[in-house]
């Protein structure tokens, strides 16, 4: 019997899409629990410091070993090194230093010296903050289980005890059952011929697209409501359903779109190698409704939270197609405060660096314990930061986390699906980005296969003076051109020959001298694009690694192709199009801003943000560089070959 394609679920973090081993062995746990009363914090912490420990985790089949906790500066001799002791040296110094500044203050990783000469790179006494591995695979995890639906596996039970065919199923032996019809639901039933138990068994797929779905016909216009900026009460209104259906039905339109993407995107993406792959990342930021569990005092102002919190939503396009590859929303809605307080008391975390916490990453990574004999923190500090903590009780489940976590995770995701031989990476002037970048594709920015540019833009400007400049910057370069013999150049080689010869002149990096070496430091001198674009305006280009080893005519065109416009547009559509992330509307009086639909639920916006980006990416077409046809990013990347609509991704089997 032919077994077709099984209904979906949502995957779960008890299914263990990512396995992390564990990195405390019950011998150190053991130890932890004996010291933990006796230790100072402060030598507790350093005891069972794990700063420059990988973390070692199974995923796809395969075992990774990851460790952030280095130099992310590309033109410093140690970026991207381990912490090394060099014992053949005096006082026998090592590679970095943790620097401490005091409790509620964040630790530094610094470099040390170089104590041997390098032909043209020095040791430039960086700083960077040290994270936490085992929370950087927690965040790979929970982003990893966000992409995956799993086959819905019922134990069915086909016979009575002691029937002689106990062992058959309708699947390996239906000749053994009889067909009694379907259930109300949809489910066919199995009769064993022996034992005359009746079982139903979930249909497939392909055979019940409406299973446990009730009012399923309003589904089309659901989606469209969705994807059109049309608020939750509206919408119910409408349809005539409640809100508790409305998020039902959102969340199985979630699932149909996780499983649209895992045969059309994961699956083409497998193969697929570019020849250069240029990604543009950036954060969009919205204001968290932060509401209180229904029964927690709505309507009392004492012992609140921030009624507005700021989420964090991040996003990485392809730049030559528009194709947006992940946007991943900086909230673990999967985690409580219970979990917390479990592996709190259990690894004993209070008394840790925040770097050798299980749950660095989020919001509250501790439960806060009483101060014990040896603990520098009083009763009242105690006090208070227990109560902030059980505050939060009352709000909605979930944890922000820190989007330096999220956006490694979402970078190192991204390097796992995506293939090619050259990475180029444009961000704006964000430390978390460029940090991120740094650390998760260093190898690459070492060996020259991956360069980072900056792409900084004056966002006051009004559609009008912007469009000003874009005419006039035109005209100045063609007459740039006429005055330097290059009038017969076409605009866009008269931009690269201009550029390359700012470069000759003022290079992206300086050559610096200590006496005894010369070294080379980000110059930090920007290139105005000489060709904006009409909505933009003026703006500035730079790159923050190496390009020393290039042509200036090939770093030239380089700078000319750095744009932030994948990024911007599908953000603006988030906008526009989704109800719960729009702008917050004007008061009546005029006087302030309403948040009153803003999203209350992060886990429902990043719903709402992966169905949008499933129809941006397949149903919307736009204009094709060096094309007549309109086509949709998924097209223009080579993963498709035709546009679909929102019942192809409703319906597809």
């Amino acid at each position: 019997m032919k077994i077709l394609a099984k209904l979906k679920r949502l995957a779960t973090p008890s299914d263990d899409v990512l396995n992390i081993i564990e990195p405390v062995s019950s011998d150190e746990l053991l130890d932890r629990h004996l010291n933990y009363p006796i230790l100072s914090p402060r030598h507790f912490a350093q005891r069972y410091n794990k700063l420059y420990e990988p973390i070692e985790f199974i995923f796809n089949g395969q075992t990774h070993k990851i460790q952030f906790n280095y130099c992310a500066n590309p033109y410093c001799l140690w970026f991207g090194q381990p912490q090394e002791r060099f014992e053949n040296i005096k006082n026998k110094p090592s590679r970095y230093k943790l620097t401490s500044k005091g409790r509620y203050r964040t630790d530094s990783i610094v470099c040390n010296p170089n104590h041997e000469p390098h032909p043209d790179k020095k040791s430039l006494n960086c700083t960077v903050t040290p994270i936490s591995k085992w929370s950087v695979a927690e965040e790979i995890k929970r982003l990893a289980t966000m992409d995956i639906v799993k086959d819905i596996e019922p134990d069915y039970v086909f016979h009575n005890e002691n029937c002689v065919t106990d062992s058959y199923t309708p699947f390996s032996n239906p000749k053994d059952f009889y067909r009694r019809g379907t259930s109300s639901g949809g489910s066919q039933k199995w009769q064993c011929k022996e034992c005359k138990k009746i079982t139903n068994v979930l249909p497939n797929r392909e055979k019940k697209f409406t299973y446990n779905q009730k009012k399923n016909d309003i589904m089309p216009m659901f989606a469209k409501m969705l994807i059109n900026r049309l608020p939750v009460s509206r919408t119910c209104e409408a349809l005539n359903i409640s809100p508790k259906t409305y998020y039902h039905k959102l969340e199985w339109l979630y699932r149909r779109c996780l499983e649209f993407l895992e045969r059309y995107e994961q699956k083409s993406l497998e193969t697929k190698e570019v020849d250069s792959l240029w990604l543009n990342t950036d954060k969009m930021i919205y204001n968290l409704n932060n509401v209180r569990k229904k029964g927690h005092g709505g309507l009392r102002y004492d012992n609140v939270e921030d009624k507005l919190m700021q989420t964090q939503i991040i996003v990485s396009g392809d730049v030559d197609t528009g194709y947006i590859f992940r946007s991943d929303v900086a909230y673990d809605w999967t985690i409580t405060l219970e979990d917390i307080k479990e592996d709190t008391v259990y690894y004993r975390e209070d008394h840790l660096y925040e770097f050798s916490r299980k749950n660095g990453r989020l919001r509250f990574s501790v439960l806060p314990q009483p101060p014990t004999e040896n603990d520098d923190e009083t009763d009242l500090e105690y006090e208070m930061a227990f109560n902030n903590f059980q505050r939060r009780n009352k709000y909605i489940d979930g944890l922000h986390t820190n989007s330096n976590y999220t956006a490694i995770a979402h970078l190192w995701l991204l390097k796992q699906s995506l293939h090619s031989p050259k990475w180029r990476f444009v961000t704006d002037e964000d430390e978390t980005l460029m940090k991120s970048i740094y650390r998760v594709f260093k190898e690459e920015i070492l060996s020259g296969e991956a360069h980072h540019f900056l792409c900084k833009i004056d966002r006051d400007k009004t559609l009008q003076e912007a469009f000003r400049e874009h005419v006039v910057a035109a005209s100045k370069l063609k007459a740039w051109g006429e005055a330097n013999g290059f009038e017969e150049q076409s605009l866009r080689k008269l931009a690269t020959t201009k550029v390359s010869i700012e470069l000759n002149k003022k290079p992206l990096y300086k050559i610096l001298s200590d006496g005894t070496q010369n070294y080379k430091v980000w110059a930090k001198s920007t290139v105005e694009h000489p060709l904006p674009p009409s909505d933009k305006g003026h703006f500035s280009v730079d790159c923050t690694t190496d390009t020393s080893s290039y042509s200036d005519e090939y770093v030239a065109n380089m700078l000319l192709k750095v744009t932030d416009r994948p990024t911007s547009n599908f953000m603006q559509m988030i906008r526009r199009r989704l109800s719960v992330l729009e702008r917050p509307l004007v008061t009546a009086r005029g006087s302030g801003k309403s948040y009153i639909y803003a999203n209350f639920n992060p886990k429902y916006a990043q719903m709402a943000v992966t169905i949008l980006r499933t129809y941006y990416n397949f149903c919307l077409r736009t204009k094709s560089k060096g094309k007549k046809a309109r086509l949709t990013p998924a097209q223009q990347l080579g993963l498709i070959d035709k546009q679909f609509t929102l019942n192809d991704i409703l319906y597809f089997k």
